[in-house]
């Protein structure tokens, strides 16, 4: 499962248990700027490694591929190309890491947000992946809730932006 931050993994890993999935989580996001929020969204997974007991791979944090995909299109809207991009790019990459790893799924975390469209990332992903990305929408089954459940429960960071340069504008 391709994890946007260990806030929202927790809901989405307790969803899949619940199914009978075996999961691990595959945190790659090069779209977190500054560094230093990636770090903080990054240390938050060692509790929910421990509180969830799945294994969490880590890909390479590359900010500049990120930078060279979506910077042209810095004007557009929150949920426009650019996003539409991001999406792609990350499930890409969980794509291949599930395909070299021999997983039989793969899924995001980025479906648990409000502030996204499900419908959206569902039919990249699906583009991506076929019948090997699991559809989910997260926020169903008060997901997100318990995303900030878990938040409070645990005392962990909670970001209040989706995680590019271009939101963290919108939210300030």
């Amino acid at each position: 499962m391709h994890i946007c931050c260990g806030v929202c993994a927790f809901s989405c890993i307790e969803q899949l248990k619940e199914e009978n999935f075996y999961v691990e989580g595959f945190f790659f996001n090069p779209n977190i700027y500054p560094y230093q929020e990636y770090k903080k969204r990054k240390d938050v997974l060692e509790t929910v490694r421990e509180s969830t007991k799945i294994l969490i791979r880590e890909g390479t944090y590359n900010a500049s591929s990120w930078f060279a995909l979506c910077k042209k299109y810095y004007h557009e809207p929150e949920k426009g190309v650019r996003c539409q991009l991001c999406f792609r790019m990350r499930l890409e990459e969980t794509f291949r890491y599930a395909k070299k790893n021999n997983f039989d799924f793969f899924t995001t975390t980025l479906t648990i947000s409000p502030y996204k469209n499900s419908t959206v990332i569902n039919q990249i992903g699906a583009k991506i992946g076929g019948a090997k990305f699991l559809q989910r929408d997260f926020k169903k089954k008060d997901g997100f809730k318990k995303t900030l459940l878990f938040a409070n429960k645990y005392k962990v960071y909670h970001q209040n932006y989706c995680g590019c340069i271009y939101s963290l504008r919108i939210a300030k």
